[in-house]
Order: C-alpha cells, then sequence, then structure tokens
C-alpha cells in the first residue's frame, strides 16, 4: 500500500469514527461540553487532593466523594421524568448555570483560604443535585442533535471520548498547577470553563416544535418507566451488571491519593499522572468505540471488558512499581470505557424514545448513584484493611459480576434481536423474521 493509499485510509476511518461532528449543533454541544469538562475535572483532583491535605483521611475521602454522588441515586429517576416532560435543551442551560454559580461560590471559599471539609461535603452534594436532573437530561438530549439515528451510537461513543480527552488532560494540568500554586487556581479554572457550555446551548437552533403535552401524572410516569425497565429482561441485566461493576470496582478512583503519596511515595503530580493514565485507556476504548459501525457483537464485548476492567485492578493492588502501575490503570480505564460506552448505546438504541430519559436516569442512579455507597465503604475498609487490599477485593469482585453477566448474554441476546430487528438495526435477517409482526415495546417477561 502506498502512500497516498494510506492517507486515504485513514481519512475515511476519521471520517467514520468522527462522523456525528456534521451537525451543527452536536458540533456545538462537543466543543462547549468539551473545554468545560476539562474544568470539571481539574476540580475533581483539586477537591480530592485538597481533602487528603487536609484530612490525611481515606475516610474524609470517600465521605466527600459520597456526598457528591449520592444525590444521583436519590433523585435521578425524578430527572428522568423531568427530561421526559419539558424542553431538554431549556433544562440544560438551567442545569449548567446553576452548576457556574455552585463552582464560582466553591472557588471564592478556596482562593480566599476559608475553605474547610464541611465546606467541601456541602457543594458536592449540591452538585451531586443538579447532576441528578443534568446526567439524564443530558443523555436523552444527544437523539435531538443527531439527525440520523443509525449515528446515535457513534455520538455517544464521542461523548465518552470527549469525557476522558478532558480526563486525560485535566488531572495532568492540576497535578502541574497544584505542585505550584496549590489547588486554588483548578477552582477558578473550572468556573470560569461553564461558559464554554453555555455559549454552545446558547447559539443552537431547532426547528421550532412544542413540547408534547404530557397529561400522565409524573409519579404514574415514574412507575411506568421503573415497570418498563425492570420488565425487559436485557435492560434489567444491563443496568443491574452496571450497577453492581460501579459499587465494586469504581471505587479504586477515590482510593488513588493513597496510592500515590504512600505505596507509590508520589505528591500531586504522581496522583494527576496515575489520574490521566486511567484517562488514556478510557479514551483509548472510547475512540474505539467510536469507530464501531455496528452494535453486533456488543454483548462479547462487555464480557471482555470487565474481564479486563477486574484482572487489572487486582495486579495494579498487587504493584508498587510506578511504570506497571500506570499501565495497569490504562487497562482499567480502556475496560472501564468499553463498558460504560457499550451499556449506554445498547440500552438507548433499544429503548423506546419517549421513555428514554427515563430510562437512562435509572441507568445513572444504578451506575453513577451506587459508586458514592462503594466510596463510602471502601474509605472504611481502607481504614481497616488498607488501600490495597480494599481495591483487590473490588477488582475480584468485579471478575465474579462480569462471570454472572456472562452466563445470562445468550438468553438476553435472544430478547433483544427481534427488538433491533423492528427498529432496523439488524436489517440483514431471516425472511421469516423480516416479516414479523412489528413490536411497539419490548416484551414482557
Amino acid at each position: 500500500m502506498n502512500l497516498k493509499d494510506s492517507a486515504a485510509l485513514l481519512f475515511s476511518h476519521l471520517r467514520t469514527t468522527f462522523r456525528s461532528l456534521k451537525y451543527r449543533n452536536y458540533r456545538l454541544f462537543f466543543g462547549g461540553q468539551s473545554l468545560s469538562l476539562i474544568g470539571t475535572w481539574m476540580q475533581q483532583i483539586a477537591v480530592s487532593w485538597l481533602v487528603y491535605r487536609l484530612s490525611g483521611s481515606s475516610i474524609a475521602l470517600g465521605t466527600v466523594a459520597f456526598a457528591g454522588q449520592i444525590p444521583a441515586f436519590v433523585l435521578s429517576p425524578v430527572g428522568g421524568v423531568v427530561a421526559d416532560r419539558f424542553g431538554r435543551h431549556r433544562t440544560l442551560l438551567v442545569t449548567q448555570i446553576l452548576s457556574m454559580v455552585q463552582a464560582s461560590a466553591l472557588a471564592f471559599l478556596v482562593v480566599s483560604g476559608h475553605i474547610e471539609i464541611w465546606h467541601l461535603v456541602l457543594f458536592n452534594t449540591i452538585l451531586g443535585t443538579i447532576n441528578a436532573f443534568d446526567m439524564p437530561t443530558r443523555h436523552a438530549f444527544v437523539i435531538e442533535m443527531i439527525e440520523s439515528p443509525e449515528d446515535l451510537g457513534n455520538a455517544i461513543a464521542l461523548n465518552s471520548s470527549m469525557f476522558n480527552g478532558a480526563r486525560l488532560v485535566g488531572p495532568t494540568i492540576a497535578g502541574v498547577i497544584i505542585a505550584a500554586w496549590g489547588e486554588g487556581p483548578c477552582f477558578v479554572v473550572n468556573a470560569a470553563s461553564y461558559t464554554a457550555v453555555i455559549a454552545s446551548l446558547v447559539l443552537m437552533r431547532f426547528s421550532r416544535r412544542r413540547t408534547p403535552a404530557n397529561t400522565v401524572h409524573p409519579l404514574a410516569q415514574l412507575k411506568s418507566g421503573f415497570d418498563y425497565a425492570w420488565h425487559f429482561a436485557p435492560i434489567r441485566f444491563l443496568i443491574l451488571f452496571m450497577g453492581l461493576m460501579s459499587l465494586l470496582g469504581l471505587p479504586y478512583i477515590v482510593l488513588l491519593p493513597v496510592f500515590a503519596r504512600e505505596f507509590l511515595g508520589g505528591g500531586s503530580q504522581t496522583y494527576g499522572v496515575m489520574m490521566g493514565a486511567a484517562g488514556v485507556g478510557a479514551l483509548a476504548g472510547a475512540l474505539y468505540m467510536a469507530a464501531r459501525k455496528t452494535v453486533l457483537g456488543f454483548g462479547r464485548l462487555l464480557v471482555f471488558a470487565g474481564l479486563l476492567f477486574g484482572a487489572a485492578l487486582v495486579l495494579f493492588a498487587l504493584s508498587s512499581i510506578l511504570w506497571l502501575s500506570l499501565a495497569l490503570l490504562v487497562c482499567a480505564g480502556f475496560g472501564m470505557m468499553l463498558l460504560t460506552a457499550g451499556c449506554n448505546t445498547l440500552l438507548q438504541t433499544m429503548v423506546d424514545d419517549d421513555k428514554r430519559g427515563m430510562v437512562m436516569s435509572i441507568y445513572i442512579s444504578a451506575f453513577i448513584g451506587l459508586a458514592p455507597v462503594g466510596n463510602l465503604g471502601a474509605g472504611f475498609l481502607a481504614y481497616h484493611l488498607g488501600a490495597h487490599v480494599t481495591v483487590l477485593i473490588g477488582g475480584a469482585a468485579a471478575l465474579v459480576v462480569t462471570g454472572l453477566f456472562a452466563l445470562q448474554l445468550p438468553a438476553l441476546r435472544e430478547r433483544v434481536r427481534p427488538v433491533y430487528i423492528q427498529k432496523g438495526i439488524l436489517p440483514r435477517v431471516t425472511l421469516g423474521l423480516q416479516t414479523a409482526a412489528p413490536l411497539t415495546a419490548p416484551p414482557q417477561d
């Protein structure tokens, strides 16, 4: 293959990978969110390091993380109802403006030197409450920016690559800034970064349409959403799978400051590099998912990703060598990204449009909402058994959960196939299946 052919092949691959950027609204969203998320990751690193510097306690790390994520567990279903009943674009504007106000107040406390642990708990709780409405709305909003349904999976994967690209850049910058000037500038940058995503939302253009009137009582809508998610086995098992992986495996992130200082002999820069390593793996996983053209094979991919993630955590817990630990964090980030992007894509492609916000809110409640429970438990477990043992237990548990999911996979694949045929996602099937009666909703158990 000559140079010209190689260049053409590369261009074709990039065009496939980034195909959702052809939509103006999504380009604006992608650009604004990319800048804002860098600030978000900088603040997350600064919060964790500040908590550990002020307290020296793994329990305090777990408590602050718990406060920031537990509202998602409690309130995300309510956020899903809001996303399905009201304008998602307007809702996102409100949540982003509120987030900027919260970030600005927190930055003032840090820069002025009045910050205390209880402030961080309080402000993390406020942000978590805002995110409980923001996250399901943002997930459901993607389909409104993408004009062709076949590009939805690509947009979801690009969202993940955007998130993890910022995860790579933000912690690295934060580590350097904290070492040179302290945590304060990271909070200031995050507060300012919200202007980018707010501006992108203001500049979007949509055809004039009214939000359809919803005469169903919100509580009835909430119950209907839970019934819909629970009675269709593929949705139920995907949510349970990701909830357990979040509960048992993801708390390793909260304990990274302990590993950086106590086991690897580093400081804030080492912590930033460790977070960046996980971000490199996650970004690679997101770009791999964006390059895929079909959901075929996602089930096997999820099993592979879960095994990779669990094994990487087990080996990371046993490592005391920096370069090996970084390599294992890359693997863990890659595996977890395949899990999150894969589950997100499968859920969004099989769910009915009018229940998308509700189902995604349940997914967020399980995946994001159970993380604080795991974080709090990991903090206490690390205090009594040590961070190494805690992460080792989490990795082993992730392997067990993945094995149980793999046993259910053949049955789940058969249940979801008719839905994908009806939606046109699996066009090349036998004539008998093609002419089967169309489904208007996932079949009930």
